[in-house]
Formats: C-alpha cells, sequence, structure tokens
C-alpha cells in the first residue's frame, strides 16, 4: 500500500518507515509502532503513538528530508480513499505562513492525514489556532504539538522592528504581530543576532502559553496523552532543531 513517498530514486519514504527510524532512535519495539494498520488511521479513534514517539518520528523525518532531500510522489488517490472518512493525525503543528515551511515536506514527505496543521504568520495563538490545536489533540487524538518557529521569519523581523524603531505596519498586520512583542524584549539585551533570538523566544513563549490558556490541554499533558514542544526550521539546512 503506497502510504507515503516515494522518492525519485525509488526508495519508499512511507509513514511505517520513518516511525520505524524513530523506534529505533528511543529503543521503542519496532513492532509496537510499525504494526500500525491503515485501518487504525483511517478510523475516528486517536493515533496509536505516544507523545514521545511521534516527537521521535517528527525527528527521524526531518532527518531523511534533511540527508535525501528529493522530490516525493505519492499515491494520493489511494490515500484519499483511505482517510476520506475519518483522519487520525498524529502530529499537531502550529507553523508560520511562509511559503519556504511546508510541514508535512520538512518532517519528512508525510502524506494526506498524517499531520493536523494549523498555519499563520508568526505561528501564533489566536482563537481559531487555539480551537484548531484543542480539536486535533482531545477529539482527534494527536498526541504532539510542535510550534515551529522558522529562520528569517518576517513576522518576528516586524515585531523587532517594533522594538527598536518604533515602527508600524499598515491593515492588519501590526496588531497581528503584537503577541510577538513580549519575546522580542524578552531577549533585546540578550549576546547573539537578535532577530534570531527573537524568534526562538517567540516559539517557546507560546509553546508555554498553548498549556496556559488551554485547561483541555494542559489535563491532556498531565496524563501523560500529550506533549507541547518548541522547534525552529532552518531554511538553509533544511533541519529543525526541537528547542523545548
Amino acid at each position: 500500500m503506497a502510504r507515503g513517498c516515494t522518492c525519485c530514486d525509488g526508495t519508499k519514504l512511507s509513514r511505517r518507515g520513518i516511525i520505524a527510524l524513530a523506534a529505533s532512535a528511543t529503543a521503542i519495539s519496532a513492532s509496537a509502532v510499525v504494526g500500525i494498520k491503515p485501518a487504525q488511521a483511517a478510523t475516528p479513534s486517536a493515533s496509536a503513538l505516544s507523545p514521545d514517539q511521534a516527537l521521535a518520528a517528527l525527528k527521524a523525518g526531518n532527518r531523511k528530508y534533511v540527508s535525501d532531500p528529493q522530490v516525493c510522489t505519492m499515491n494520493l488517490a489511494q490515500r484519499r480513499g483511505e482517510v476520506s472518512a475519518h483522519q487520525a493525525p498524529w502530529a499537531t503543528v502550529i507553523s508560520c505562513a511562509d511559503s519556504r515551511v511546508p510541514p508535512e515536506l520538512i518532517f519528512g514527505g508525510l502524506g494526506v492525514g498524517e499531520l493536523f496543521v494549523a498555519r499563520n504568520a508568526g505561528n501564533l495563538i489566536d482563537t481559531a489556532t487555539l480551537g484548531t490545536v484543542e480539536y486535533g489533540a482531545a477529539v482527534l487524538g494527536s498526541p504532539i504539538i510542535v510550534v515551529l518557529g522558522h529562520g528569517r521569519c518576517g513576522a518576528v523581523a516586524a515585531a523587532c522592528k517594533v522594538v527598536t524603531e518604533n515602527a508600524t505596519f499598515p491593515g492588519s498586520i501590526g496588531p497581528m504581530i503584537e503577541p510577538i512583542i513580549p519575546a522580542a524584549i524578552a531577549v533585546r539585551d540578550k549576546p547573539g543576532d537578535f532577530i534570531e533570538n527573537a524568534i526562538r523566544q517567540s516559539a517557546i513563549r507560546t509553546a508555554g502559553r498553548l498549556e496556559a490558556a488551554s485547561p483541555m490541554l494542559a489535563g491532556l499533558v498531565k496524563a501523560g496523552k500529550l506533549k507541547i514542544v518548541a522547534a525552529r526550521y532552518d531554511l538553509d539546512a533544511g533541519s529543525v532543531e526541537f528547542l523545548s
């Protein structure tokens, strides 16, 4: 069954392959992880992965993306049919809307129905995003939420410009970046690149705010059913660094 990607060199990169790599890296039984059947993924039940297994699978997928960044193809028609009735994504990602940061690709060429993704400029939390990730975790059973920042983020750079130059921006751009400003202020006097430090700080703060803002998510974390982490994607190297 063509569940994932077939790279141009003919090497198959399926979800099973990614999860198998993760299992070896975390001493998880391969049979416990790879044994996820397509029928299970197409039911409304929660993902069979634990939070730690899901995190390991994301890391393994990104390593594959960095080491073998081939253009992937997949049997979309078949996979679309498998998930048309139900979805059970095994990871949720809050990502920037930047066109250079496609979560499904950078985590290993994942297919339809694998990730539950919310995207906005600056990978921020608003009511819509919070409700989206609550739905992903509590209803769909996604065991991990990744707040994914990235290098050279324009939204964070704009917030830094507000801090250093009292800059203003037209339309709704100014109000949109306001939640980033506290992160920029927090690292303004830190050594290193101001914008880069703010990118990392903003992702970490956003990940922390998720649990604080949502008793639903906090309860899942406390029960060991959910992990919330921050990460940064490197536009040049293609690698994802997990920050928390």
